[in-house]
């Protein structure tokens, strides 16, 4: 069968695509020119796993199973191969929702219908222009010399709501519902939990060596918050003004 082929560019990251379905209207902000460092090129093994995936989590959670079409379980094929592959190149896939304000990123995450994006949204209703979207499901954390970098990705939730953009990740928090709105600083080891869950696992024990090194690296590099809200306006201020108050 032939295949279609193209080239992206994430998180610094070039890549070429051979698949069986054209998914460059998907890529469209990621697209590039440049020479590629590796190759993604889904086979059906990759499709069949990716079912299997959503087969187990729909018996789990008794949620209903997608339109699972080739097509579909091609993207999420590359989706899986791609955090793969960054996380040999410290680059960490992380489930969770990442607004910038003046050129910095929060990253927020938490439990699957904490309020995430909810919580991002009131952030833009609040900062208006200042604020920019990084991603609102899926970004990488970027592992450089000179600190992380929160970058967008192409899958980016229901709302489709993500920029092609590596920003330095200021804070990474903790979010959870509460009648009333508080945050406070936590300890790497109070995190730690936290990341390992939303963070990317691997398999294979020689790329997962590498996951926690970048865990590691996140949580000592970035201020770190637990985050209580209401999900009201007030939320966001004071998320953001208790991130912006002096370290004593």
């Amino acid at each position: 069968m032939n295949r279609h082929q193209y080239t992206a560019e994430i998180a610094g990251n070039v890549f070429s695509i051979e698949s069986r379905f054209d998914h460059r209207a998907f890529f469209r902000d990621y697209l590039s020119e440049k020479p590629p460092a590796f190759t993604l090129r889904p086979e059906q093994a990759d499709l069949d796993a990716i079912r299997a995936q959503f087969e187990a989590e729909s018996a789990e959670t008794g949620e209903p199973i997608p339109a699972l079409t080739d097509a579909f379980l091609e993207n999420n094929a590359l989706h899986a191969l791609l955090a793969e592959e960054m996380a040999r190149r410290n680059a960490l896939l992380v489930h969770g929702s990442a607004i910038a304000v003046d050129g910095e990123t929060y990253l927020f995450t938490a439990k699957s219908g904490t309020g995430k994006s909810t919580h991002t949204r009131l952030w833009r209703e609040k900062f208006g222009s200042r604020a920019v979207m990084v991603n609102d499901d899926k970004p990488f954390l970027l592992i450089r010399e000179d600190g992380v970098f929160a970058c967008g990705t192409p899958w980016n939730g229901k709302h489709r709501l993500s920029s092609n953009v590596c920003l330095p990740l200021k804070a990474l928090i903790r979010l959870e519902r509460g009648a009333e709105n508080r945050i406070v600083p936590i300890s790497a080891p109070e995190m730690f939990q936290t990341l390992l869950g939303a963070a990317y696992r691997s398999r294979k024990k020689e790329t997962m060596a590498n996951v926690l090194v970048m865990e590691d690296a996140v949580l000592s590099k970035t201020a770190l918050y637990a985050l209580w809200c209401n999900m009201e306006l007030d939320a966001a201020d004071v998320a953001y003004n208790g991130m912006k108050k002096p370290e004593l």
